[in-house]
């Protein structure tokens, strides 16, 4: 895997896998930013936490974002109102790794009331491994890279 940068969030809710996949980011000598409560205790709002980690890979502080709630998808929501982001709200190692195939996502959103550690470090796996258009066919690549110009124009005319 390249050198990358990963800014990483979560709320109360998703405070413990945060720390499973900080603690997975280190062993693998991965840098990252965290971003959220400091303790299980301490109540910081997914709509505080999102937006840091938004701006993090528009300001290109990071290449990535992680995104923990305890659902995942208040993350998402508050994430893709950020020009440029494409946070994709996933339950599974499959749509971790499809949503930078096909959707060429730049977060990953996860519930923390959902998702157990070692799934949750191997859905960060595949998101990290994985790049868009990666192994599809060539007709299908054609078609997803048109597809991204296409969601750009359309994400310039909104802002």
């Amino acid at each position: 895997m390249e050198k990358i940068k990963i800014s990483i969030g979560s709320d109360k809710s998703g405070y413990p896998l945060r720390k499973s996949i900080e603690q997975y980011l280190d062993e693998k000598g991965i840098e990252y930013i965290s971003h959220g409560p400091e303790n299980e205790e301490e109540a910081v709002p997914f709509f505080e936490v999102a937006p840091m980690t938004a701006k993090d890979i528009q300001n290109k502080a990071a290449d990535f974002g992680i995104l923990i709630c305890g659902t995942g998808m208040g993350m998402s929501q508050v994430a893709n109102k950020f020009k440029g982001i494409k946070a994709a709200c996933v339950e599974n190692v499959y749509s971790a790794k499809m949503c930078r195939v096909i959707n060429d996502s730049n977060i990953l959103c996860m519930g923390g009331w959902m998702i157990a550690p070692t799934l949750g470090i191997q859905m960060v796996e595949a998101f990290l491994s994985s790049s868009f258009t990666e192994g599809v066919e060539p007709w299908r690549k054609e078609w997803l890279e048109k597809a991204k110009e296409k969601i750009s124009k359309l994400e310039d005319e909104i802002y």
